[in-house]
């Protein structure tokens, strides 16, 4: 069973590591960001920057799933 569902799981896991990283690196942008006392606006535009990193593989994924369901890719 787990080979014929492997793909899916390297797929999981890699979406799983993707979060993780986006997590972790907020967290230590904002760590920075208390310790330097930055700005509000400062701040927001870096969380707005790292959220449309985030947005992006988002949308990747969202983009390549339509693709494949409709047999595009």
């Amino acid at each position: 069973m787990l080979a014929e569902h492997f793909e899916l799981i390297e797929a999981i896991g890699l979406n799983l590591f993707f979060a993780f990283i986006f997590v972790f690196i907020g967290l230590s942008i904002n760590d920075v960001m208390k310790k330097n006392d930055v700005p509000k606006m400062g701040r927001f535009v870096v969380y707005f920057v790292l959220f449309l990193g985030c947005a992006g593989f988002i949308a990747k994924g969202i983009i390549q799933y339509v693709w494949e369901s409709q047999g595009v890719g």
